[in-house]
Formats: structure tokens, sequence, C-alpha cells
């Protein structure tokens, strides 16, 4: 049997992977502090009761027919309402488009945008981008970035690749860090963009930004989120902004994202996904179009949700930095935003008692899986290369006590790759 080149080219999910793999082996019994999928316990963190009675209220009331394929109004009116009040962009409900969750959105920003042939920019570590440009036929531009910069791009690492391009892919705060672009950093990348859509011809695609927030609700202490369109109004018609309640309402499976940008783009996307016909379930946007006016409301759990998750990184930090501190060769960047904690374990390379020599950061979090009880995820499944020592730690679907007890199965499993340097006192 023959398929298509795409298909067969196609890999899947290496973090879907290792979390199915680790879901079973908690099947099995093993006890495993599951820090791979960035999704939520609803135990731990439930949607909003205004969320969840809207919805309710919504299937008893019959709605359950097909919804408009851009959304229904009162949705984009809601979604335009809300980052107007809460970001000072203003866009139109015309210039919002609704989809099942983030995925369709940026598929068909891609598939709106980029050519076959054309080239795509985008940090290494970041989510999915590599797979995209797949997609589409795009040629992926991955740039490194450093634990110096917290695995931001910045403009320096940027601008040798942006000549040229048609999209540049961003995120913050940014999957699978949990780090933040800063005002000054973000400024200086828009100032590339607009120089170089200023160079190109009438007949010339422009540069777009694909600029991913979807956890911008969600960032801790003084931090603040910033965005090209708010610091470089001239950049409105070349950005394209991700967003959605997935994240911020720990509503991954209520499945409602949207987009908002320059109508020409968001029309074609309109077009696109209408074929596709990716659309978030109608109940679940007459739910959400009614929850996001609800200022108090949505204050109010943004606030518990962000204690909750904050309280989890930094058990993580405090706890990973304590291991620093006892000659373990950890490190941990503080997290600012979203649900993820960036690691680095310097053990790729060494051998385990049991001879296998840990080749790859893939094959380190295999074993840690098996001799610590802790599940994360390789900064390869990002993009890196395969020895790099970073990775990737998810909060949402774990209790604390979960985090606090496997941070103590975790240095008998270093201590057995013999990792641990003396401390000098």
């Amino acid at each position: 049997m023959k398929i298509s080149h795409l298909a067969a080219g196609l890999s899947g999910s290496e973090i879907i992977k290792i979390g199915n793999e680790v879901s079973e082996m908690v099947r099995q019994g093993a006890t495993i502090c599951n820090l791979t999928i960035g999704d939520f316990d609803p135990a731990l963190f439930p949607i909003p009761d205004g969320l969840q009675a809207g919805i309710i209220a919504a299937y008893q009331q019959h709605q359950t027919n097909y919804p408009p394929a851009p959304g229904i109004a009162e949705l984009r009116q809601a979604a335009a309402d809300f980052v107007h009040d809460r970001q000072g962009l203003t866009y139109t409900p015309a210039e919002f488009l609704v989809a099942g969750g983030s995925r369709p959105l940026i598929y068909a920003a891609y598939r709106a945008l980029v050519d076959p042939g054309d080239r795509v920019v985008f940090p290494v570590p970041s989510w999915n981008n590599n797979h995209y440009c797949h997609l589409t036929g795009a040629v992926p531009v991955a740039v490194p970035t450093r634990p110096e910069a917290d695995f931001m791009p910045t403009a320096a690492d940027l601008a040798p690749h942006l000549a040229g391009a048609t999209l540049l892919a961003l995120c913050s705060p940014l999957n699978p860090t949990g780090t933040v672009f800063t005002k000054a950093a973000l400024e200086e990348i828009c100032d590339l963009v607009l120089l170089e859509n200023q160079s190109r011809g009438p007949n010339e695609k422009p540069l777009y930004i694909l600029y991913d927030q979807i956890y911008w609700l969600l960032t801790f202490g003084e931090t603040e989120h910033f965005d090209p369109v708010s610091l470089r109004p001239a950049l409105r018609e070349y950005v394209l902004y991700i967003d959605g309640l997935s994240k911020c309402f720990a509503a991954t499976g209520v499945r409602v994202g949207y987009a908002f940008g320059p109508a020409l783009v968001i029309d074609q996307m309109k077009a696109i996904l209408g074929h596709v016909g990716a659309w978030a379930p109608k109940a679940e946007q007459v739910a959400a179009a009614k929850f996001l006016p609800q200022t108090g409301a949505v204050d109010a759990f943004l606030d518990g949700i962000k204690a909750g998750l904050q309280r989890s990184l930094q058990a993580l930090y405090d706890g990973l930095g304590a291991l620093e501190a006892q000659g373990y060769p950890v490190a941990a960047i503080a997290p600012a935003g979203a649900i993820y904690l960036t690691t680095r374990i310097d053990a790729v390379g060494r051998t385990t008692p049991a001879g296998q020599v840990l080749a790859t950061g893939k094959d380190l979090a295999s074993y840690l899986i098996q001799a610590a009880g802790l599940a994360m995820v390789p900064f390869s499944a990002f993009g890196a290369e395969a020895t790099d020592p970073w990775f990737r730690l998810s909060v949402g679907a774990e209790s604390m006590a979960s985090i606090e007890a496997a941070l103590l199965r975790l240095p008998a499993a270093l201590d057995a790759l013999g990792v641990r340097e003396p401390v000098a006192h």
C-alpha cells in the first residue's frame, strides 16, 4: 500500500508518546509524577464555575446544531471586547475566527500565509513549528536560543534569518520554557520586522508574525505580558494572534480557541477551516461568550489558578535549586508564566547501573521515569539536539504532594549515575 509523501514523512508528537507510555505505566500500578503533558487535572484545576454552568445550560437549551463557521457572533464580540479591555488591542468581531482550540488556528494560519518552499523562522525550543512546516511544505529555519536569555529569541538571534522569510513564529509565555519576552527584547524584534517589510517591493509577500499568546493570562509576580501591535501599532497588518480559553481557564477539553488579526488573513483562514470543519462546539461557544464579559468571575478564577500553579512551579524550582546546592548537576530557570518549568540535568552520556549508556535526553528521560518515578519531556521534542540536557516540566496535572515526593526520589536516581560533585564548604 502506498501513502502520500507528506504522511510518510510526518512524525508523531514525542510529548504525546511519552505521556501515553507514562499513563499506561500508572494504569499498571507504577507511582510516577507525570510532568509531561501540557494539561490540567480537573480535580486540581477545574474550569470556572460560571463557564461550566454556562456549558450545561447551553446543552439544556439544545444548542447542539452547527455553529457559524467563523464562530458565533456573540463570542467573537466578547473576545474582541476582552482583548480590547485587557490588552488595549482594537479589532472588530469580523477580524476574529473561532475554532476547536488553538491548533486548527495555527494550522490555518500556516496554510493561509505559507506556500511550499517559503521560509518560516522560529526559535528552538518551541512547540510544533517544525511539524507545521512539514504539513505545509515550508522550509523550516530553526534558530537556537540560549539559557542566558531564558531561551527567548533575541533580535540578534533572528536578524540573520529574516530576509526573504514569510513567517516568524513567536510564543510568549513560551511553550516549553515558561519564560516571556521583555518589553525591550520584543520591541527590537518588532523593529526588525518593520525594517524587513519596508525593504520589500509591492509584489512581494510581507514578513508576518504568528504570535501565540495562549498562555498570556498566566504570568506570575511582577511579570508583564507584551505583544507586537501594542508595542508597534505599525505592525497591525502583519501580526496574527493565537489565543483562547484552553490554558488560562484550564479548559483544554472545552476546545474554544480564537485567532485575530488583519482581515485579509483572517478571511482566508475562515475559508480554510470552513472546509476542514474544525469548529468549537456551539454550546461551549455560547457559554464562553457569556463568561468572558464577567470581569469579577474571570479575575477571581485567574487569581486562584495562578496561585496554585505558582506554588507547584516554585516547589520544583526550589527543590531543584537545593539539589544543585548539594552538588548535583541540575539547574532551573525561574518560572515567569504558563505551566512550565525549564530544568537542566547534566547526565547525558552517563551509564546506568544496568550498563545502558544514556546517549540522549530521551534516554535520560526514560531512565528517570523508571528510577525516580519522574516523567518530563526532553527539549529534543521541541526541536533541540538529541543530546540537549534541558527538559520541560509541566505542573498542571500533578498535585503538590506528588511533586514533592518525586523530588525526594530524584537524588537516588542521580546518585546511581555517579554525577554528584563534592561541595566545598
